[in-house]
């Protein structure tokens, strides 16, 4: 078995959670100094980063890793820089932003997502270079955004950096299970717009309110028909069409029908659900007499499905299999991730796999188990030597 730097691994995990990579402009926060320390890293063992500007203070940090082996293939290391707001500092019991270290758990902001799978990418790497040659390279990335719009890894593909990987491993916290299924995500807003009247004479009005309830009533009627036509997936459950937000109107004049009235809807979808399909059949449900409808698509990610027979996905198995001893659980993403840029619109096939349980993201008191970061580096160790050998 590949040997790692346990400690080493550890130690970078609790500098990156001390660093607060939210996208917080009006706090001065943003991704670039934990960029920096990865970039510092990456130097510190040789590597030659290269720094994109995903966006201004939002850096990507790309290097690629020769094995010295003779030609092969090109494996992806993919992690995210960036961390959600800690909320409610009153929520939690330890310092976000401590990266403490107790009762064999590592606490704090990004522990989990994904602090500790970035930390987990780079020291795996590390670790099969100081074993030997191996034939082909490793791209190891560190972007930006994964929370937000995925700016990072939109920039990645725009950049062309994907024409030469043959397969991503994106480290996201999923307690063990691997995943090659993913969830897609399709945002829509609809802006339904009637006449402004006086409410003492709705009769002179069209009222948008009125029609967005009625809109309300067809989605869960649509939401009912995907489900029965695409049966629950095994990984990833149903389909379904939840309304989020809805601005119509003012409560300074509630005597006023407004003009305007938007509802904005999250669609979580499975393998066979189109989202061009679902648009248009949303589009079609607003379409009231009198109200004029636009939608918008704000968020266009669909489903990722790679079979488990692909090669980056079959040597995560083998390297799961011989670094725990315990056959692979397969499991589904609930939600999007990096992943799903990078196969959609890079043409790469992407697995997730990495520290951290399944549902601690986001949370309060997020945590990391220690033994989990050391041993999934030594199973991405162990995954890329599979992969860029052909031994799985």
């Amino acid at each position: 078995m590949i040997d790692v730097d346990a400690d080493g691994v550890v130690a970078f995990t609790q500098a990156l959670v001390r660093i607060p990579s939210t996208n917080d402009p009006a706090r001065g926060r943003n991704e670039r100094p934990a960029a920096e320390l990865v970039e510092a890293k990456m130097r510190e063992w040789g590597w030659a980063p290269v720094v994109y500007e995903a966006a201004p203070g939002r850096p990507n940090v790309v290097a690629v890793v020769e094995g010295g082996g003779g030609d092969g293939p090109t494996l992806m290391f993919e992690g995210h820089t960036d961390v959600v707001t800690e909320g409610d500092l009153s929520t939690w019991t330890v310092d976000p932003f401590g990266g403490e270290i107790r009762d064999g758990r590592l606490w704090g902001r990004g522990s989990a997502d994904m602090k500790s799978g970035l930390a987990a990418t780079l020291y795996a790497t590390r670790a099969l270079q100081l074993a030997g040659p191996f034939p082909g390279r490793i791209k190891v990335c560190a972007l930006a955004d994964e929370e937000g719009l995925m700016i990072g890894a939109h920039h990645f593909v725009s950049a062309g950096l994907t024409a030469d990987v043959d397969g991503a491993i994106v480290a996201e916290p999923e307690a063990g299970e691997i995943c090659a299924t993913a969830k897609g995500a399709l945002r829509l807003r609809v802006d339904l717009t009637g006449k402004m009247a006086h409410g003492a004479m709705p009769q002179h009005g069209r009222n948008p309110i009125q029609a967005v309830g009625a809109l309300l009533v067809a989605l869960a009627a649509l939401q009912a028909e995907l489900q029965e036509r695409h049966p629950a997936h095994e990984h990833l459950g149903e389909v379904y069409i939840t309304p989020t937000v809805l601005r119509a109107g003012s409560e300074e004049q509630v005597n006023v029908i407004p003009a305007v009235a938007s509802l904005f809807v999250d669609v979580r979808t499975i393998p066979g659900a189109e989202h061009k399909d679902i648009a248009d059949r949303v589009a079609a449900l607003a379409a009231f007499d009198g109200i004029s409808a636009e939608v918008s698509v704000l968020v266009d990610r669909p489903p990722v499905d790679v079979p488990v027979s692909d090669p980056v996905v079959a040597a995560l198995a083998a390297a799961h299999r011989a670094v725990t001893g315990e056959e692979p659980v397969y499991g589904g993403v609930p939600g999007s991730t990096d992943g799903t840029v990078l196969t959609h619109w890079g043409g790469i096939p992407s697995v997730v796999y990495g520290p951290g349980g399944k549902w601690i993201a986001h949370q309060a008191d997020e945590f990391v188990e220690v033994a989990e970061i050391v041993r999934c580096t030594r199973v991405f160790a162990e995954a890329a030597r599979r992969f860029l050998s052909g031994d799985f």
